[in-house]
């Protein structure tokens, strides 16, 4: 089969996760990358001396030899990263040319900012093991970062301009998309190729997971800085999660009220489905669910004054009470794989059995929780190759998917739910019925374990809900 395009090229910058997408589309054998090829420090690696027999200063001379070298003798279809310093005469060669498939990696600038900082400070510019990463912390330097925001927001926008007048389409991705199986393979689908991946490849992981406060010396800096720029953006934190879907069907509409509810997993959902049915009077299998996108359309079409809501939970609550579901209890809810992963590859001291034995107590119980928050942290930082499953994402991005079809009108807080629900009845008019208590987590509960390590570790693995949410009204137990 012929392919629409030659060659390909990705434009990105340093510390976009361009490394990691090439070790991906390296995997395809109908596909080949050369790196920075045209940097004009170097070509592909500090040491290589030339690339299908053209030289480095061959390549200074005419560097549209070299595409065409790579276009001849490469075993797949070559592509290579170009960064908005790099050899101009190779922008104006390629930004034009139909044949040259374009892909636009980005990230975050103050992340990727932040990132290159710490690989200067450590010398550490790629890792392929946790266990061998170099902690430093980063000083950001307002004029540094504004002229080099300004030449990359420039660089951006100069291919975007020149793809619109010449009518061609880039494959963009973010830096949370690289992560995301089925995006590498549909770029590969996009690049002609016919086969899939099923797993990453484990050449590079993520090197520093944790929020820009902790990655930074001055941050107070980089806030006023940032703040002057871009204020929308102000607060970011780095999310590796992937995105995730408006999940529809578990939404749960009251019998005959105009009201929708969007349950966020281990959450309090068992108590606010009993308190929807309450509202009508009426048993819980009346409530509305398995709903499609075109269902809800036409439910908000016949409930013109309704009112939609969520229920959001403090990290801790949340996190114990998906690890005790999921890998304590036993039944149909037990995640039988995970739990033989989490305990054989992440060292988190599980019980041998579900419901745990005799032997199991209160510290086995806080060391079992404590190796689980562990693994969270690292899932949700890109560092695992597990999946993130909806009980342990972040509340923050579960939100960031309702709002593919429907934002929620009101985000409630579990521990002052029934505050906002009175509030939520009094807005339809509908009397408030009385909520449910819920039921304690067992074999222990929170208030069994929770001591300052607990709580490091939940705001560990949770810290982009924590600067989203807050949560400064709870009281711990």
């Amino acid at each position: 089969m012929s392919r629409k395009f030659d060659y390909f090229v990705i434009f990105a910058e340093m510390r976009t996760g361009s490394n990691f997408l090439e070790s991906n589309l390296d995997l395809f054998p109908g596909l080949k990358t050369y790196g920075e090829a045209f940097n004009p420090y170097f070509m592909v690696q500090p040491k290589m001396k030339e690339l299908f027999g053209v030289s480095v200063k061959a390549r200074n001379r005419n560097p549209i030899r070299l595409i065409e070298q790579m276009k001849e003798h490469s075993s797949g279809m070559p592509g290579f990263r170009f960064f908005h310093d790099h050899d101009p005469r190779v922008f104006e060669h390629v930004i034009d040319d139909p044949r040259c498939a374009k892909v636009v990696l980005t990230r975050n600038h103050v992340d990727a900012y932040v990132s290159r900082k710490i690989a200067w400070e450590t010398d550490q510019w790629q890792l392929s093991d946790v266990k061998d990463v170099v902690k430093a912390k980063a000083r950001f330097v307002p004029e540094e970062f504004e002229k080099l925001y300004d030449r990359m927001k420039d660089f951006q926008l100069k291919v975007q301009g020149r793809l619109q007048r010449s009518g061609q389409t880039a494959f963009h991705l973010d830096y949370e998309d690289i992560r995301d199986l089925g995006v590498v393979n549909g770029l590969a689908r996009f690049l002609g190729e016919t086969t899939e991946i099923t797993e990453f490849a484990s050449k590079f992981t993520k090197q520093n997971p944790e929020p820009l406060r902790d990655k930074v010396q001055n941050y107070d800096d980089l806030v006023k800085t940032i703040s002057r720029i871009d204020p929308f953006d102000l607060g970011r934190i780095p999310n590796f999660e992937p995105r995730r879907t408006p999940m529809v069907p578990s939404y749960v509409t009251a019998a005959r009220a105009p009201v929708l509810f969007m349950p966020v997993q281990a959450g309090p959902t068992d108590e606010v489905r009993a308190w929807l049915a309450a509202l009508d009077g009426v048993s819980e299998d009346d409530l509305g669910s398995g709903m499609t996108q075109k269902d809800l359309r036409r439910w908000r079409r016949q409930h013109p004054a309704h009112r939609s809501f969520t229920v959001i939970r403090h990290p801790a609550e949340r996190a114990h009470a998906a690890f005790c579901r999921h890998f304590l209890n036993g039944g149909p809810d037990t995640y039988h794989e995970l739990r033989n992963a989490l305990a054989e590859h992440y060292s988190v001291p599980l019980p041998d059995s579900v419901p745990p034995g005799d032997g199991y107590d209160r510290d086995a119980h806080r060391a079992a929780f404590l190796g689980f928050l562990g693994f969270v942290a690292k899932n949700l930082g890109g560092q695992t190759p597990l999946r993130v499953d909806g009980t342990w994402a972040t509340q923050a991005q579960v939100i960031q998917g309702f709002g593919q079809v429907l934002p929620p009108d009101h985000i409630l807080r579990e521990s002052d739910l029934a505050a906002g629900l009175d509030y939520l009845s009094e807005e339809l008019g509908i009397p408030m019925p009385d909520l449910p208590a819920p039921a304690p987590d067992r074999p222990f509960t929170l208030a069994d374990i929770y001591d300052d390590e607990v709580e490091r570790a939940v705001r560990d693995a949770y810290q982009r809900d924590f600067v989203m949410f807050g949560f400064r009204n709870w009281q711990a137990p």
